[in-house]
């Protein structure tokens, strides 16, 4: 699968008009289409499905799902806070992070439902909290992701209790009177329906030690290719699988239990691009590269230098000339050898050129596929480089701020002059 470009030249002027360039381009309806496709998610005995914000945590973005019906999965406490900032009510937010913060109980009083992810935060949990309901994160031995870095499961990965750590949870359960209400488990970015199913029926064996559990949560982790060859995960074709299992295991336990998926790729990626302005080239010889400069980078997209990641791109020519291909290294404006934008798949340190229309200065130049972990893990005001703007193109055509540009004198608003 593949992104189709939605930035046509008449829309890049109309965005450039207003806010300029670069900046975030989602589409209301792609992410429309794509909520509506989570929250069809097969089930056998009924669905929450979250939205983990980290993938794209503006609030226009957590009210829109949040009109469709979504429920919202945090990693932080700030993540919370903001969530709750934006206007969602606290019993459709659910924390699992690496940090708990110090105000957990105040959150967990307001609605919030936390699953704990170490054995240390399940004590500190009990103490706190005695006789609480809470969720437990289990990393049951398996993971799946495109790199090692986007695998978040098995014996590399720090999240959640491991597997084989049950029978201390159980006595701090035991110890703390917790009413474990929820197993939660996520392994990576992946699309095959085999280690999904896999990963189902491990995840119901651990329900089955738990006789107060009534929810699984599955996580996210549900791939979208974002450029050819890539595959994007077939939600009826797992989700009709995993509805077989949940089936089979209350015919053999009795118990019903109620599904939980978070995704956050899967409801973004597409539904975004960067809009930015090739702003020079170069060339270093026959025997080297043609480079492509453009007004953005590794400040609104930090995928491809940290993963290697792949995404679609365009040159979209300010004119009407006629244009042949040629093959360019894509990179960034930052004064950082690493700010590549057409590295190698799944290589960071390796160069691919890319194969694009012709471009000249001035054209415009969409990158695809950045609506998840891109406004939210960009390399904030490195080169001191303003946050860029975000813009939503509605429905009706109709083009909306819904991120100011950032001004310059906050990037360094906080510092203390002690000098």
């Amino acid at each position: 699968m593949s992104q189709e470009n939605f930035i046509s030249r008449d829309l890049a002027e109309q965005i450039h008009s207003k806010v300029g360039t670069p900046c975030y381009v989602y589409s209301e309806a792609v992410l429309r289409d794509s909520a509506s496709k989570v929250l069809a998610f097969p089930n056998a005995f009924g669905l929450t499905a979250r939205y983990a914000m980290k993938a794209s945590p503006n609030s226009n973005i957590l009210r829109f799902f949040a009109s469709m019906g979504l429920h919202f999965d945090a990693s932080s406490g700030y993540e919370v806070r903001r969530a709750i900032a934006a206007g969602i009510e606290p019993q459709r937010i659910s924390l699992s992070t690496q940090e708990l913060p110090d105000d957990f109980v105040s959150l967990v009083e307001s609605g919030i439902s936390v699953n704990v992810c170490s054995l240390s935060q399940l004590k500190r949990f009990g103490q706190e909290l005695p006789g609480e309901k809470v969720g437990l994160r289990i990393n049951p031995g398996l993971g799946s992701g495109g790199t090692q870095r986007t695998n978040v499961g098995g014996p590399a990965s720090s999240f959640g209790i491991w597997h084989e750590d049950l029978d201390q949870v159980k006595k701090l359960v035991e110890q703390y009177e917790l009413n474990v209400f929820r197993i939660h488990s996520h392994i990576g970015s992946g699309s095959d329906p085999d280690v999904w199913i896999k990963v189902v029926g491990m995840n119901l064996a651990l329900v089955d030690q738990f006789k107060s559990v009534t929810h699984l949560n599955l996580g996210g982790g549900y791939k979208v290719g974002r450029v050819e060859g890539e595959k994007t995960t077939d939600l009826q074709v797992i989700g009709e699988k995993m509805k077989a299992e949940f089936k089979e295991f209350a015919a053999k336990t009795g118990r019903k239990i109620h599904l939980e998926v978070e995704p956050g790729t899967y409801l973004v990626a597409n539904g975004c691009s960067i809009l930015s302005r090739v702003q020079d080239e170069t060339s270093t010889g026959e025997e080297g590269y043609k480079f492509l400069k453009l007004d953005t980078g590794m400040t609104d997209n930090t995928r491809p230098s940290m993963y290697g990641a792949q995404h679609p791109m365009w040159v979209v020519p300010a004119d009407n000339s006629r244009r042949g291909k040629e093959d360019y290294i894509v990179v960034g404006h930052c004064c950082e050898s690493g700010d590549i934008l057409t590295p190698k798949a799944g290589d960071p340190e390796a160069l691919s050129p890319r194969t694009l229309k012709k471009a000249r200065l001035g054209d415009y130049f969409v990158i695809g596929g950045a609506g998840a972990y891109c406004a939210s893990m960009a390399s904030k005001n490195y080169n001191s480089f303003p946050e860029s703007p975000e813009v939503l193109v509605r429905e009706g055509g109709r083009v909306a701020v819904i991120r100011e540009r950032q001004p310059i004198e906050q990037i360094w608003a906080n510092e203390v002059a002690v000098l």
